[in-house]
């Protein structure tokens, strides 16, 4: 398998967003994670979900996973439980919060599950075989026919989140889902950076049509263009499955 990274800090001030990637001989943690700045130290709650993911990796994955689903699952909360650790050690007065997506890749399968509005993506042969569906109320307005998908990066409720690590209420976790995969597969992570200034069919013609080692940074060029003066910081793991 082939892996990019990238993150630019956008028109903003500071990068709030993490990511990364860890492997052992049989199995791949590919993460990103985005701190919200209507918080404070949201770059703080981004952080700390990933160190936990990562921490848990190398503890649990000796070669392989025992199991994918259950790891992404209990992670994700772990992670909430550390951000409210230290909110109190910190003394913050407000509790940090991220939002965030993974997945495993083992056994050639891709496992994936999300908090918030960084998304997944899933594509094969140019079309989108599965994406995840922003825990956002625009979103919510999307799935019951309310608004049209593309009216979504436009839309002025486009950040108000339903579900994110860090806050008051304990984050629902998303289903794990699990896909085999293919050769030629690509699996991309974002922030909403990436995927707010640029359409479905933008993204997937800039993956498919050169190799990841040039598709991601000309899609990050593109996003900060398309975005203009309000660029968010950027992010993005992805990866081609050989």
């Amino acid at each position: 398998m082939k892996i990019v990274e990238a993150s630019v800090l956008g028109a903003r001030d500071t990068n709030e967003d993490r990511l990364g990637h860890w492997r052992t001989p049989q199995a791949t943690l590919m993460a990103v994670a985005d701190g919200l700045g209507g918080h404070v130290h949201g770059e703080v709650a981004a952080q700390i979900a990933l160190d936990v993911m990562s921490a848990s990796f190398g503890a649990e994955a000796r070669d392989a996973l025992p199991d994918p689903a259950s790891f992404l699952e209990r992670a994700c909360l772990a992670g909430h439980a550390a951000i409210l650790r230290e909110t109190r050690k910190q003394r913050f007065l407000e509790s940090p919060r991220t939002v965030l997506a993974a997945c495993v890749v083992q056994d050639g399968e891709v496992f994936w599950t999300y908090v918030g509005d960084c998304r997944f993506y899933h594509v094969r042969g140019g079309r989108v075989l599965a994406r995840s569906r922003d825990h956002t109320v625009v979103q919510r307005l999307v799935d019951e026919g309310r608004l049209r998908e593309e009216a979504v990066p436009t839309h002025p409720y486009r950040n108000r989140l339903l579900n994110c690590l860090g806050g008051y209420q304990t984050p629902r976790i998303e289903r794990v889902v699990n896909a085999r995969l293919a050769h030629g597969d690509i699996v991309l992570l974002c922030s909403d950076g990436l995927w707010g200034p640029l359409s479905q069919d933008e993204l997937v013609e800039g993956l498919v049509s050169r190799p990841l080692e040039q598709a991601i940074p000309a899609l990050v060029a593109a996003a900060e263009g398309s975005a203009g003066d309000d660029c968010d910081n950027i992010s993005v793991v992805a990866m081609a499955w050989e």
